[in-house]
């Protein structure tokens, strides 16, 4: 029986008191498996894998497939503390679901529900994914090879909450719809020293004020104005008392590009740039990239077109074209090994993603659910 608009904010409102962090989902896995469990099972496998415990793979098998067709809901948490007093508040102290993810999850139950009660033509998958906020969920699963056999998909699709739209509205765009991220850690390494004896010391703090400094050159310098990127520099670390001379820095700061080539390009500079930082200091500066799951979710441009053009015509959907965000989504991995397509679903909410007042609006939970059934 698919499920009804009251029966699927219930669930949304279940999820939102049980979240939790990447890779320890297990009450949010197990309630995921008790609202299938009372589908109609005749077109249905669930599977799970021990090497990804929360990780959960459910299968409707198609009546005549020539593919199979995934969609993707991520369904961690993250450590905010939510101040609302609503009855279904979280019940996890410094625990929330501040980016949406029980509404995601719940979105793809709503899908599941029809699928599960009308057969479909082609055989659907669909991959209820830990860790999207961190630990890259979805690199873990496909280079576990999730995602072969039965499991195999040949176009994956999945949406992202967007408190900026109205609700209900479906918003995408041709290319890069989220940036990737790098993280990147520089430490420098000089020579302690008395604050009065300069000359006989290499000063961290100097390098690492110069290093700051040049690394910012690199998108105004070596990035194509018509393009986008971004180099913050958000923590550093240096010296233990005022009148010593620091022999080491450490900064960290993350790296946003809109395509991998973009991304590939502003680290090759950083390491450039470190490098001749150092030599000109006297010092040695060590570079340190991780990327993860974290690429630019780059939409497929067949599928992506296909996407939009119902959307622009079905006239139930209120459809918006977007520009691209530079906020992170490790679904770009996925969409960097497999074609497909991510799109917004707005969500109206008074406070942003990631906030402790992000408050969506739950009709969009129907919209959604409907809208891409019918897609």
């Amino acid at each position: 029986m698919t499920l009804t608009e009251p029966e699927l904010i219930k669930i949304r409102r279940h999820l939102h008191q049980i979240p939790e962090l990447a890779l320890q989902e297990t009450q949010t896995q197990a309630y995921l498996k008790q609202v299938i469990a009372t589908l109609p099972q005749t077109y249905l496998t669930v599977h799970e894998d021990p090497r990804l415990q929360t990780a959960l793979l459910v299968r409707v098998a198609g009546a005549d497939p020539q593919r199979t067709i995934g969609y993707r809901a991520d369904i961690d948490a993250l450590p905010v503390t939510e101040p609302t007093t609503v009855a279904f508040r979280s019940q996890h102290p410094g625990v929330m679901h501040a980016c949406g993810h029980d509404l995601h999850a719940t979105v793809a139950l709503g899908i599941l529900s029809y699928f599960a009660d009308h057969q479909p033509k082609d055989n659907l998958v669909f991959f209820f994914q830990p860790a999207e906020e961190s630990q890259s969920g979805g690199k873990l699963a496909y280079d576990l090879g999730l995602f072969s056999g039965d499991y195999q998909v040949d176009e994956f699709y999945g949406l992202h909450d967007n408190p900026t739209l109205p609700t209900g509205t479906i918003g995408c765009r041709l290319g890069t719809l989220f940036a990737g991220t790098t993280e990147v850690n520089l430490t420098v390494h000089g020579k302690s020293g008395h604050a009065a004896f300069p000359q006989q010391a290499t000063d961290a703090v100097v390098i690492a004020a110069a290093l700051i400094l040049q690394l910012q050159t690199i998108i105004s310098r070596d990035i194509d104005p018509t393009r986008c990127g971004v180099i913050t520099l958000g923590k550093v670390n240096a010296g233990t008392i005022r009148n010593v001379i620091a022999g080491t820095a450490r900064i960290e700061g993350t790296i946003r590009g809109l395509t991998q080539d973009m991304l590939l390009r502003i680290r090759q500079r950083v390491s450039e740039v470190a490098a001749g930082i150092g030599a000109a200091y006297n010092a040695t500066i060590d570079v340190d990239f991780t990327q993860g799951g974290y690429y630019p979710v780059e939409n497929d441009p067949a599928l992506t077109q296909r996407f939009i053009t119902y959307m622009q015509h079905e006239p139930t959907v209120t459809y918006q074209e977007t520009r691209p965000a530079m906020t992170g989504e490790d679904f770009g991995y996925l969409l960097a090994k497999i074609p497909g397509t991510m799109f917004w679903l707005g969500v109206d909410s008074p406070g942003a993603l990631h906030t402790a007042e992000f408050q969506p609006h739950e009709a969009a939970i129907m919209a959604g659910s409907t809208r891409f059934v019918a897609f």
